[in-house]
């Protein structure tokens, strides 16, 4: 069934072998195991319902097809359209969640982006990044969350936000490595041309059923005053909270909770983020998104040009993708981009950042 997407009988099993516990006495006596179980299902189910649901209206298309073309009426026909446009992009939308199939696509994500070599031309690029994120965040109805920030001047040094809803990590995997910008500086008075650089980082909000080792003795923790507006709002205690993780040196930031407890969870959750992407990546040996952190930001290790002159133009240099509409892409519109990298990964493409000439078309 379904041509082979994906096992349809497998899925069907483990639904009904997850129902069987459902059905055990004392099922919902640990409540929290219960709804663990019962979200599995839910996540099975909407793997192949909304495929069924795509076969049983080809059906109707294909009866409404016959009817039109027996009466010749153009309302039948202008149906017809409408239903083929309809089951075409629902097609489309399923074939990209059958990409994200990873043990952590459907989980929420923490998204870090540091400005890299520009000054504050780069500061001024990191936030239009973030906005970006956060434009295309909202196009979709996911929710996101300030965890971190450090302004600087033109902008900010860094930010780190968290997204929640369904697969927002699979859909943001790919955004991980070097963004540059090429345009007219707003701060240049001599209106030269200024090439900037971003780094984005992309890491799974861990559930408890993913475990990640952290010993006490491998974490520093410090404490310090979080950032505010002035006035009432200068927070008079240490409720921030850093942590650093001794062995592999990474280090993370919560300042957004008035609570230190609770910046003390969110900087917990963060670092298991981090430490699980690390750990995959060296058990697997495929160290090509760790490697791209470790690039100096600058020249010559993009995954993504920006380009606003001497024309317009965003392209990835890992699939080769590119679109003319830059301010849709600064304005959220990703997807298309994202489905190329889905794609590209599945095929199992090579996907090495590009040369700063290879935008220059």
């Amino acid at each position: 069934m379904f041509g082979g997407v994906f096992d349809s009988d497998a899925i069907d099993k483990a639904i009904k072998d997850k129902e069987k516990l459902t059905e055990a006495d004392g099922f919902w006596d640990n409540h929290e195991a219960a709804e663990k179980v019962m979200s599995q299902i839910r996540k099975l189910r909407n793997r192949v319902e909304p495929w069924r649901k795509l076969l049983t209206d080809y059906d109707d298309l294909i009866a409404m097809y016959e009817l039109a073309e027996e009466s010749g009426d153009v309302a039948d026909e202008e149906e017809v359209n409408s239903m083929l446009q309809a089951a075409q992009k629902e097609f489309e939308r399923l074939n990209v969640l059958n990409l994200l199939s990873g043990e952590v696509d459907q989980n929420d994500a923490y998204l870090t982006i540091h400005a890299g070599a520009g000054g504050t031309e780069a500061c001024d690029w990191a936030f239009m990044l973030s906005r970006m994120y956060l434009r295309w965040a909202e196009r979709h109805g996911y929710k996101a969350e300030v965890m971190d920030e450090l302004e600087a001047e033109g902008g900010i040094k860094s930010i780190t936000i968290q997204f929640s809803g369904d697969f927002v990590y699979g859909y943001l995997k790919g955004e991980g490595g070097i963004h540059r910008l090429v345009r007219i500086s707003p701060f240049d008075s001599n209106a030269r041309r200024h090439t900037s650089f971003a780094s984005v980082y992309v890491y799974p909000v861990l559930d408890d059923t993913i475990e990640v080792d952290i010993k006490p003795e491998d974490l520093r923790v410090d404490t310090y005053r979080a950032g505010g507006k002035g006035g009432q709002h200068v927070n008079k205690t240490d409720s921030a909270v850093r942590f650093t993780h001794i062995p592999t040196g990474i280090v993370v930031a919560c300042q957004t909770e008035r609570s230190q407890i609770f910046n003390r969870q969110a900087c917990m959750s963060m670092l298991k983020a981090r430490l699980y992407e690390y750990y995959r990546e060296q058990k697997e040996k495929e160290n090509s998104k760790f490697a791209a952190e470790k690039k100096d930001i600058s020249f010559g290790s993009q995954i993504r040009s920006y380009v606003f002159c001497p024309y317009t133009m965003v392209k990835d240099h890992r699939t080769k993708f590119s679109v003319g509409n830059i301010q849709g892409v600064m304005d959220g519109d990703l997807d298309d981009f994202m489905k190329s990298y889905l794609v590209a990964k599945w095929k199992g493409l090579p996907m090495d950042g590009g040369s700063d000439d290879d935008d220059e078309e």
